[in-house]
């Protein structure tokens, strides 16, 4: 396959697809949105995004991708498990959703060259969905910043959780500290992301994604520390800001990171861990353990499990756990093999923030963000296409020797006397 220049509509089609994973369920808006619509609104995303990547790419041109053959052979288990039903109609809804992204992801590796076309597009999108939120804060902080959820901040025009206005915000970051380091931005382009991002994970008050983006930013740049001059500087200001921030303001960042919550509480993982230990004693047929019980809302008991594999062992059972291990480690031992560069780093903070995430949320199993950032670290992670050969130049054509020529030479010299 030969290189070549990424289609403007590929973009169009990236926003569609984290447009589709933003979900339905969340908090109250100002505006009361039917569910029935949001689902109408995200799931048409996705049907255009597969039409879309289907018109650019006409002869379905693909680029091997071991995480997309993965995340393909992870549709094995998922449909096993859901034409038994008994989890209801939806988790065949839910198949076929997750069949258009993986469809739709492949359509789009076309275009995976290792460059960074596609964490622009990823910047782009996640930063235009926190403009919402931000428009959301202004327009009633009330609705922005509800008691039921402790008043942490959530999506008023869109209903949009904690979590994952902390993800996106924190994807972002990470991104965007990326791009500067390797002078792919301005310093003024990189303030007008980061500072307006930061404000809004704060509020969120999400330590998981807080957490993610601090170790997954210090093993991408780490990975630079020996070819990059900006990377040392930053990773040494970053670890004395560290420091003196821990010593200064070591009460309040506690007083952040418990958010109000009892040891016992915050201990137990704010009820998570009640719910993965009666998900683990519940009684499973063996076709159960192995393939799971089909594709869900994410929950138990009417509960959310908020553990990504616990939820993959639920829904998919023990087949779709060890794909999904598969797809991680397969991207993190590539990662560790390619040599440090800019997207290798990227790639490398992705992994890392998905890997720390998924102890707390929920969403490797199904087409979700968490998906969505996997498959940007592979498109990192790929190989530029090899160039085109320049075309073989035409052999000259004979010239043409005149007929009074060809006749003098065949005269015999003896005659030309």
């Amino acid at each position: 396959m030969t290189a070549e220049r990424t289609p403007r509509i590929v973009g169009v089609v990236w926003a569609l697809l984290a447009l589709n994973t933003l979900g339905s369920a969340g908090a109250k808006t100002v505006v009361p949105l039917p569910r029935s619509l949001i689902q109408m609104a995200t799931m048409g995303a996705l049907v255009a995004a597969f039409v879309l990547a289907l018109a650019v790419n006409p002869r379905l041109r693909f680029r091997a991708s071991a995480f997309v053959f993965l995340l393909t052979l992870l549709l094995v288990p998922s449909v096993i498990a859901s034409v038994h039903l008994e989890v209801g109609l939806g988790a065949l809804f839910r198949c076929a959703r997750l069949s258009l992204f993986v469809g739709t992801l492949w359509l789009l590796s076309r275009w995976w060259d290792g460059g960074m076309t596609f964490v622009r597009h990823h910047i782009r999108m996640y930063f235009a969905v926190l403009v919402l939120v931000a428009a959301g804060l202004v327009v009633s902080p009330g609705t922005a910043m509800p008691e039921y959820y402790g008043g942490r901040l959530v999506g008023a025009l869109w209903p949009l959780t904690p979590p994952q206005i902390g993800q996106y915000s924190a994807v972002i970051i990470g991104l965007t500290v990326l791009l500067l380091l390797g002078r792919r931005t301005t310093g003024s382009s990189a303030a007008v992301v980061i500072v307006p991002s930061l404000v809004l994970l704060a509020m969120t008050h999400t330590r998981t994604a807080t957490l993610g983006m601090i170790i997954g930013l210090m093993l991408a740049i780490g990975s630079l520390v020996m070819t990059s001059a900006a990377a040392r500087r930053f990773f040494a200001w970053a670890v004395l800001c560290a420091t003196v921030a821990a010593v200064v303001f070591s009460s309040a960042l506690r007083a952040w990171f418990l958010r109000g919550q009892s040891q016992e509480n915050f201990s137990n993982l704010t009820g998570r861990a009640k719910v993965w230990d009666a998900l683990l004693s519940a009684p499973r047929t063996l076709g159960e353990q192995v393939f799971g019980m089909g594709l869900s809302d994410k929950s138990f008991d009417g509960l959310p499990i908020d553990n990504s594999w616990l939820a993959v062992y639920q829904e998919q059972g023990l087949m779709g756990v060890t794909i999904v291990a598969a797809m991680l480690m397969v991207l993190g031992g590539v990662a560790l093999l390619r040599p440090p560069s800019l997207p290798r780093a990227c790639a490398i903070f992705l992994i890392s923030y998905v890997a720390i995430s998924s102890y707390t949320e929920a969403g490797l199993g199904d087409a979700s963000a968490y998906l969505l950032h996997l498959a940007l670290a592979a498109s990192l992670l790929m190989t530029p296409a090899p160039a085109a050969p320049p075309p073989a130049a035409p052999a000259p054509a004979p010239e043409k020797t005149p007929v009074a020529e060809v006749t003098r030479q065949r005269v015999p010299r003896w005659a030309r006397r």
